[in-house]
């Protein structure tokens, strides 16, 4: 049965058949948002496919000017064209203009994937999921493919209709699956931990359901507010100074950052505006430009690389320390660099302390750092990305002896936290700082509550940001600290376990102090034979280590990244270690 209706047009704009579609389902989504006119979504569905050989002129009960009619074999389109004509009746003519006309395309009246789809995909999949964690110690760590394997395996470009989901989840084993590097393996021990828990994912999910944007209070008061919470909660776990905290009525407070490479760069630019701010004053007769050449900053020279690259983005010079004989920064080091730069005229202004290095796991003497960027009005950032989850444990706070020196704090729960990436963690005691330094307002983006709460917009480089506290609340309530707790003592016991396996064989050395869960460890003799040693371990596929050097040595890193790593994958990480490098050395002899 075929129905025919009308919808007008302003005078002068015509509308043939429905071939094209105005943009006044645009414009009536507008006035619904402005007068709540809850019927007015039943207007969506116009969006139809128009036959082309039949059309009749009616007159327009309100308008006069060009329109035409046109027809559909649907019903529900019918009565919605129908609906819309009603309220595009109720509204003065001068409200509703057609800016554009839009090439109609038929879709379908329900979506490909309604909630009852959703529910039975998703089970499936928490299914999959869960299945792939309990078993991942049966697959193998490092794949064996090589690059551009995966084009091959799917189609060269989009469907042109939906696929089923059902096909979907069975192409994760085909051609997903043979690609990943297994993260999460008892026995992946390359770089540092990427954390992983069960309560974490399940609020990764609800979060993508929720799927705020949250860069001011305004738009997800839930989204601020609940990280305002969760960076007091943490920092009194690490036991922060009062300072750092919102809680403590101060200046201080946390934010969530993407990762530790974004901290650091969010702490020099915070620096560098407020060294700006204190030499116009001192010096008004200076550009900024002629300011900002003078500026230097300092680091380890075992610091990560995103502090050099941070200095690179800051458009400032960084300057790389020296470490002692246990690789640590040293405060009689940064003293004397800072006075150099003072007699040649430059402007000390940031520095970067870490705790926990990426080679060794060494941590700077933050006790000797920080008075000396107090005593010179140097902004101290501490990166502790990797180390600062053990510090929710007592026995380790000592390493962060001298923290209440610090401006900036910050480490990565995704690390080592079993919170999923990303959630990197930081604390300053001058937020303001960054505010003013980013502080971009354009008026659709102000809101009446500014002031009364963060708007996070500023405290970081992108605008956008996902509901990441989320996770922080849903691991810290379903953990709690004492399993916390237990988690980080658990893999700093097993790193103590393969130090002790390799000080066993006399063949191999240590090579830097064993403190948290990275064992650093080589054969004895020619770099050569560690990376022959690395090269072998890495292709058997059963284990995964990533090397490391250190005043030209070169050694082999061993991180106890899993949740699932037990004493028994250590011995199995051990035997692979120990028969390859009796192959290695049976070649030397060869």
């Amino acid at each position: 049965m075929t129905t025919k209706c009308s919808l007008t047009a302003t005078s002068g704009e015509e509308m043939t058949r429905l071939t094209y579609l105005s943009a006044l389902v645009v414009e009536l989504f507008r006035f619904k948002a402005k007068r709540g006119l809850r019927e007015m979504s039943n207007a969506a569905p116009l969006l139809l496919r128009a036959t082309s050989n039949k059309s009749l002129k009616i007159p327009s009960p309100r308008w006069c000017g060009a329109y035409r009619s046109v027809t559909s074999s649907s019903p529900l389109v019918s009565r919605n064209i129908a609906r819309l004509n009603r309220y595009v009746s109720c509204y003065p003519k001068r409200k509703i203009r057609f800016r554009n006309l839009y090439r109609l395309e038929s879709i379908n009246e329900k979506p490909e994937m309604d909630a009852p789809q959703f529910k039975e995909f998703a089970k499936e999949m928490i299914d999959y999921v869960a299945n792939y964690l309990e078993n991942i110690r049966d697959r193998r760590v490092l794949p064996t493919v090589e690059p551009g394997y995966l084009r091959p395996l799917i189609p060269d470009s989009a469907p042109q209709k939906a696929d089923k989901w059902e096909e979907v989840l069975n192409d994760i084993e085909r051609v997903i699956m043979p690609g990943v590097t297994h993260w999460h393996s008892p026995r992946f021990h390359a770089y540092f931990p990427t954390a992983n828990s069960y309560p974490a994912i399940v609020a990764d999910i609800l979060s993508g359901a929720i799927a705020c944007i949250g860069f001011s209070w305004i738009a997800s008061p839930a989204c601020t507010e609940l990280e305002v919470v969760m960076l007091d909660w943490l920092g009194k776990m690490l036991d922060l100074p009062k300072e750092f905290l919102a809680c403590s009525g101060g200046k201080g407070g946390g934010v969530i950052q993407g990762t530790a490479s974004e901290a650091t760069l969010v702490a020099l630019l915070g620096a560098k505006a407020r060294a700006l701010a204190k030499h116009r004053k001192e010096f008004p007769d200076l550009t900024d430009f002629e300011i900002v050449s003078k500026l230097i900053g300092y680091t380890s020279a075992q610091s990560h690389s995103s502090v050099e690259r941070a200095g690179l983005l800051g458009g400032v010079k960084l300057r790389s320390l020296p470490v002692d004989g246990d690789y640590k920064l040293r405060g009689e080091t940064l003293e004397r660099a800072v006075k150099e730069d003072l007699e040649a005229g430059l402007i000390p202004f940031y520095a970067v302390a870490t705790l926990g290095t990426t080679s060794s796991c060494a941590f700077d003497r933050l006790d000797e750092i920080g008075p000396v960027c107090n005593e010179n009005d140097v902004w101290l950032h501490v990166d502790a990305a990797y180390a600062g989850s053990a510090f929710i444990c007592p026995e380790f706070r000592h390493l962060m002896k001298g923290i209440e020196r610090a401006d900036s704090f910050n480490f990565n729960p995704h690390k080592w936290m079993l919170v999923n990436f990303d959630c990197s963690a930081m604390w300053l005691k001058e937020p303001a700082w960054l505010v003013d330094a980013f502080n971009v307002d354009p008026l659709y983006l102000k809101h009446d509550q500014q002031g009364a709460a963060p708007d996070y917009r500023h405290w970081q480089i992108p605008l956008g940001r996902r509901f990441r506290a989320l996770k922080l609340w849903f691991v810290l309530r379903l953990y709690g600290v004492d399993n916390l707790q237990a988690f980080i003592r658990k893999h700093i016991g097993l790193a103590h376990y393969f130090e002790e396996l390799v000080r066993s064989d006399d063949r191999f050395e240590i090579t830097a102090e064993v403190i948290m869960g990275l064992v650093c460890f080589r054969l004895k003799g020619k770099n050569e034979l560690s990376e022959q040693l690395l090269k072998r371990i890495n292709a058997n596929g059963v284990v995964h280590m990533v090397p490391s050097k250190i005043n030209d040595i070169y050694f082999l890193r061993l991180s106890v990244c899993s949740r699932f790593t037990e004493r028994e994958d250590i011995d199995v990480t051990w035997k692979e270690v120990r028969e390859n490098a009796d192959l290695v050395l049976a070649e030397k002899r060869n």
